[in-house]
């Protein structure tokens, strides 16, 4: 077997770079192996370009978030899916502190495109505590990350272009022009493998979240104030997160869970059933920017994408690919060899 790229790894990192090698019409074979710990499959798929913190958009968001959902929905459009939607973000300010930072960020010109103050009735007519108001973040939107992978999955079983195992070290085998992964030739291997990669530059940081069932709840975009919660559908809601630096690889705490359902009590007064917990491992850098490059003969890496990785990885796909397919020059700011 002969291909263009090899894949190593199928989070949202590896997914959207065979996506892009589709549509550049390049071939690839993508070895995937599900671990504990896989964040994407844990993640909510929530996509803001927003830091909350401090009301100020993210890395890049002004072009990002734009490439991001015209990527997702032309991906769903030619595979027949439904996996990502536009929509909003509410904040509910814990505070007036919050409130006047708020106005002050929208006014700004980095700010305006993407914060707004207008009336929510799903806000004002639910059971959410917004006693100091609330703001609503624009040009965010949400990804159905399961149901996308799955469409992928078959389709790339249905092109034999997927092999379901741990490739371990000794497998991969690089040389003049190619490199091979078991009987498997690639021109490029692009390794995704988020935070079962081991090299420089990367902070792995533990997050979890919760299913739970809300009866009655109407929510159609997302609402983030004590804690962040999205409808997923038949009642049922995604709660988190939480962010840990240490014991990354402990799953999830009986801890979290407590701790994300207080938060939700101050947010919700309503009812609420616990489902389930889930817990996965990002693989953020140390400077919050993702990490792409050359990292030897014929292989390179799409790693580092952190909490944002719906957001930035088609853009960084889409980068690396012009990169080692096309040599054009990669942006410094996300270039592995800042770590070296």
């Amino acid at each position: 077997m002969e291909v263009d790229v090899l894949i190593l790894g199928r989070g949202i990192a590896g997914a959207v770079l065979a996506e892009c090698c589709r549509a550049r019409g390049l071939s690839v074979h993508v070895f995937d192996h599900k671990r504990p710990g896989n964040a994407t499959m844990a993640a909510g798929g929530a996509v803001n370009p927003v830091v909350l913190r401090r009301d100020t958009p993210c890395w890049r968001a002004s072009g990002l978030m734009p490439a991001a959902s015209s990527f997702y929905r032309a991906w769903d459009a030619r595979a027949g899916n439904s996996s990502w939607k536009d929509c909003t973000l509410i904040k509910v300010f814990g505070n007036p502190k919050e409130a006047v930072q708020w106005e002050q960020a929208s006014a700004k010109p980095e700010g305006a495109p993407f914060l707004i103050s207008r009336t929510e009735p799903e806000i004002d007519q639910g059971p959410f505590r917004a006693p100091h108001g609330y703001g609503t973040v624009v040009q965010a939107g949400r990804l159905d990350i399961p149901a996308l992978l799955a469409a992928q999955r078959e389709e790339l079983l249905r092109g034999n272009a997927l092999t379901e195992c741990e490739v371990q070290p000794h497998e991969v085998r690089s040389g003049p022009g190619c490199v091979r992964v078991g009987a498997a030739k690639g021109k490029w291997l692009v390794r995704c493998t988020g935070p079962f990669l081991e090299g420089p530059g990367l902070s792995l940081v533990k997050g979890e979240t919760l299913t739970v069932r809300i009866p009655g709840l109407q929510l159609s975009g997302m609402v983030h104030g004590a804690i962040g919660i999205l409808p997923a559908g038949n009642d049922l809601f995604r709660v988190g997160a939480t962010f840990k630096w240490t014991n990354v690889w402990e799953g999830p705490t009986e801890a979290a869970q407590a701790w994300m359902l207080a938060r939700l009590a101050e947010l919700v007064e309503a009812p609420v059933e616990f489902v389930e917990t889930h817990a996965g491992v990002r693989p953020a850098a140390r400077d919050r920017k993702p990490v792409l490059g050359i990292t030897g003969e014929r292989e390179a890496v799409l790693n580092g994408l952190g909490a944002r990785g719906v957001m930035q990885a088609p853009w960084c796909a889409m980068h690396l690919l012009d990169h080692l397919i096309d040599g054009k020059p990669l942006d410094s700011e996300v270039d592995c060899r800042r770590f070296a």
